[in-house]
């Protein structure tokens, strides 16, 4: 399993005691302080996973405390500042998403991990859930054949975030999944966005983003803070079989649809290809059924990836070139919504890297 490591984690607001309980729990890790600028909230916090030290600051926290890596657990404005001072004092870092809150700051701290051989990781929780890894796991063995489409939809009646727009907030969830599954990773050329503010806030509460998949396929992602009912659902359609992720639906997360249109290529003339063309589609109706998934924590097997690619140096898939492909689609999303919903470029070097599988 390796020797334990020592960590802190940098932040203890909403996701931060999520990360402090599982690095406490694990036998991987040495959680040595709990660092927020509410030392209250810090505090309350350390009583509950184990009475780590807590830090107010910090520069005081990497200067003062033995740690092998750090966690980052604040808003996105700030992961680039944390992540680079703890990148320069020689700490591995895991960073909760987006990566940065602009592509050139991510981009430095890809860069400066790899030149000091440090690793770089994305708090991509869910590509660490049993039916993420088991979509992915279909994907690659093509039970669904060559994916046609992807429909996802992740709304509920959501906090306004002060920082950032709906889709900086819910949409990285679906395209980390997207990196995660696909067998090409996250590698649209384009995105066309399109958004809405009906409630006067300055920025997108609803909004729907397109982007094309390899083969002419089309992934199609809504995401909404306004909505009244919760729907965490993805849709991922096959030439062979389509694939259904509830995850709100404990009893049966993933459904698998023998389902289907199928086209017979045919050589057509002017005078019958209508007719024919009609005649060369057939609708196939098979069973539905419904895989076993693992039982697991995720953010568990989340801190022991992070674990294992420090002391292993196994490959992570969601690693910091995983992140920025994820922050240059939300780059480019942000352009789509300057251009008035039109097509936008997606840029940034980490695309053209191989994605770590």
């Amino acid at each position: 399993m390796g020797q334990p490591l020592n960590i802190a984690v940098i932040g203890a607001g909403y996701w931060g005691p999520n990360l402090a309980r599982n690095l406490s729990a694990s036998p991987l890790w040495n959680l040595v302080a709990i660092c927020d600028l509410d030392t209250e909230r810090a505090t309350a916090l350390s009583a509950k996973v184990g009475h780590p030290a807590v830090v107010p600051d910090v520069t005081e926290l990497l200067e003062e405390h033995a740690l092998d890596a750090v966690a980052i657990a604040t808003p996105a404005r700030t992961h680039s500042a944390i992540a680079m001072a703890a990148l320069m004092a020689g700490k591995h870092v895991l960073v909760e998403k987006p990566l940065a809150d602009r592509g050139t700051a991510g981009q430095e701290m890809v860069d400066t991990a790899h030149d000091r051989g440090l690793v770089l990781m994305a708090d991509h929780t869910y590509c660490y859930t049993p039916a993420v890894m088991k979509m992915r796991q279909l994907i690659a063995d093509g039970d669904l054949g060559e994916i046609l489409y992807i429909d996802s939809v992740r709304i509920n009646l959501g906090l306004i975030q002060p920082d950032v727009d709906v889709f900086w907030d819910l949409a990285p969830h679906d395209l980390s999944i997207l990196d995660f599954i696909l067998p090409e990773g996250l590698s649209p050329l384009t995105v066309t966005a399109q958004s809405a503010d009906p409630l006067g806030a300055g920025k997108a509460c609803v909004g729907y983003l397109s982007l094309p998949l390899p083969g002419g396929g089309l992934a199609h992602i809504h995401v909404n803070w306004l909505s009244p009912t919760k729907i965490r659902r993805m849709v991922v359609g096959g030439s062979k079989r389509t694939l259904v992720w509830d995850d709100l639906n404990p009893q049966q997360r993933l459904s698998i649809y023998d389902r289907g249109v199928d086209l017979q290529a045919q050589e057509l003339t002017n005078e019958d290809s209508a007719h024919r063309r009609n005649a060369s589609i057939s609708y196939r109706l098979g069973d539905t059924w419904s895989p076993a998934l693992d039982e697991f924590e995720p953010l568990g097997a989340m801190v022991k990836q992070f674990h294992s690619s420090i002391s292993q140096g196994l490959a992570s898939p969601t690693d910091g070139r995983a992140a920025m492909r994820v922050l240059s689609v939300l780059e480019a999303t942000s352009r789509s919504l300057a251009k008035g919903g039109r097509r936008a470029r997606v840029q940034g070097e980490a695309l053209r890297l191989e994605v770590a599988k």
